[in-house]
């Protein structure tokens, strides 16, 4: 497995300032709110978007304080979709521990998100960067159409590939190309550096969502979620797609009359998913992650040669490795 601590060398002084503003990021007066904030603090993952900006920042020039103050916002920024992700999804439970709409209610969750989302949209107007904050504009109505787009796709069960990207690109990829932009803008990086890191982080975006996906059909604990979890929320992922595309009719009859009549008991959850294993749908999702991998590495390597290019790679590397 890479070594995270290796990846983060060339920003770890920043990497540990964006920790300590992020934790003291998001102050209030009311009660509830505070109480709120400290479940979502404890809850929080790896840290993976920031490092990918502070990363970028590096690789086209050089980490300033706008920098970190733009991992801090986009990191709260995503807090608040998760946040009402879950709310959506009615998920109680991520990496483990309650959700905040499992501790309080929906109310309170939604209020919340709303709350860190200000606040994430503050700080960039704080910035003073009229491209940034149109980014961060962007961003929020793609993210949207993307959980629109989701649950769409989860009314109509049968899909296609081209609509599973396209979800994956509003909700996933078009985060992930924020981060690598702004920390290129926040370094001063020229129009094509830019351009070159928007495409590196997009293509990071669909190595991260398809290795997301890949866990739900592992067992149970082996990865810090729920085995069947998008299943049972209605989302046909992309092992479970290339199972359905490539099948004949008759072998794929019974998952379809199950996905078309969501029926999602334990017992047809489990069967889906062993179909997707048994029809090689987890080594074509895994094919797919690989061949964006290479993409993105290819991408990076046109960056000056630097031992921040070199933890961008390494980064890639981890993304589609990872096991939680």
């Amino acid at each position: 497995m890479t070594d995270r601590i290796q990846i983060e060398r060339p920003v770890s002084e920043a990497f540990e300032s964006f920790h300590a503003k992020f934790a003291r990021a998001l102050q209030s007066e009311i009660e509830t709110i505070r109480s709120a904030v400290e479940t979502v603090r404890r809850s929080n993952g790896k840290h993976i978007r920031p490092l990918l900006l502070l990363l970028t920042a590096k690789a086209c020039g050089e980490v300033h304080p706008a920098s970190v103050h733009a991992a801090v916002l986009l990191e709260l920024l995503h807090t608040a979709s998760l946040i009402h992700d879950d709310v959506v999804d009615e998920t109680k439970q991520r990496r483990g521990m309650s959700t905040l709409n499992a501790i309080h209610d929906n109310r309170i969750a939604v209020l919340v998100g709303d709350f860190i989302l200000s606040d994430s949209l503050l700080r960039a107007v704080q910035l003073g960067d009229l491209r940034i904050v149109g980014i961060m504009a962007q961003l929020c109505l793609e993210m949207a159409e993307g959980e629109i787009k989701q649950l769409e796709n989860a009314d109509r069960v049968v899909l296609t590939e081209g609509d599973y990207f396209a979800v994956v690109e509003k909700k996933t990829a078009a985060l992930l190309a924020s981060c690598t932009e702004i920390g290129a803008i926040t370094a001063g990086a020229s129009a094509e550096l830019r351009e070159t890191s928007r495409t590196f982080g997009k293509l990071f975006g669909y190595c991260f969502q398809i290795r997301d996906d890949i866990f739900d059909y592992f067992e149970d604990g082996q990865t810090g979620k729920p085995s069947g979890n998008d299943l049972r929320e209605g989302k046909v992922t992309l092992p479970l797609l290339h199972a359905l595309e490539t099948a004949s009719p008759a072998e794929k009859a019974p998952y379809m009359d199950m996905l078309l009549a969501k029926d999602f008991t334990p017992d047809h959850i489990a069967a889906l998913l062993r179909f997707a294993r048994e029809k090689g749908g987890i080594e074509y999702a895994e094919a797919r992650m690989n061949d964006y991998r290479e993409q993105a590495a290819a991408v990076i390597r046109t960056l000056p040669a630097s031992e921040a290019r070199n933890s961008l790679l390494m980064l890639a590397d981890y993304l589609v490795e990872r096991t939680r």
